[in-house]
């Protein structure tokens, strides 16, 4: 990945990601104001090579996570961020390939877009086992996230994969072990994870690890 300097806090006046909203509803007598953001439904899949009996991920920087990093004290609201005091490292997440719906594809079809996309294997649709769908950011978005599986092969890759370059993406293609992603869902300590990739560790683990004995 390409390094990250100049990092700047400045206020959000407009965004085609997401859009910040409010209800307002009584529950009983009382008045609600509930503050909300309409946000992207996701794809995640969960991508098996047979041939290195390995799960392929993906690391990349997440603004958020590395935001959140900062001590409350010292994260600026608007600003320039000290990245020497606060490392980008600390943003770096490892998650499934993923991506956002908001092409006029079904599912499987953006799943399949972003296998190769990302990670550089050419998959099918067919080659796609559905998992489950379920809801994220319960409180504020209340978005959609599939869950795929898909098993792939060192012959089925194409190219190193790492996103689209003319949208901003910059991703590195990784692979764990399996004792390695038993390290990942025992642990104690903070992940730069998100629990729907903890999920996603413990579906493969419970569903699919005979294929790995």
């Amino acid at each position: 990945m390409k390094p990250i300097s100049q990092m700047i806090a400045v206020k959000t006046t407009e965004s085609i990601f997401i859009k910040p909203f409010s209800l307002l509803f009584k529950q009983g007598e009382k008045e609600i104001k509930w503050d909300l953001m309409e946000s992207h439904d996701a794809v995640f899949v969960i991508i098996y090579n047979r041939t290195r009996n390995t799960l392929v991920c993906v690391k990349q920087f997440r603004p958020a996570v590395y935001y959140k990093s900062i001590p409350e004290f010292d994260r600026p609201k608007e600003g320039p961020i000290d990245t020497v005091k606060y490392p980008p490292s600390s943003g770096l997440t490892v998650e499934f390939c993923a991506g956002i719906v908001d092409k006029n594809k079904s599912l499987e079809e953006i799943a399949v877009d972003e296998v190769k996309e990302e990670c550089g294997y050419a998959v099918k649709t067919s080659d796609l086992q559905k998992i489950i769908s379920c809801k994220s950011g319960l409180s504020i978005t209340g978005t959609n996230q599939t869950f795929f599986y898909t098993e792939v092969t060192d012959h089925m890759k194409v190219s190193e994969g790492g996103g689209l370059a003319s949208e901003g993406e910059d991703i590195e293609v990784v692979e764990y072990t399996i004792p390695q992603i038993k390290d990942f869902v025992t642990q104690s300590e903070v992940l730069n994870s998100s629990t729907s990739f903890l999920f996603g560790l413990m579906w493969f683990l419970a569903n699919k690890i005979v294929l790995n004995t």
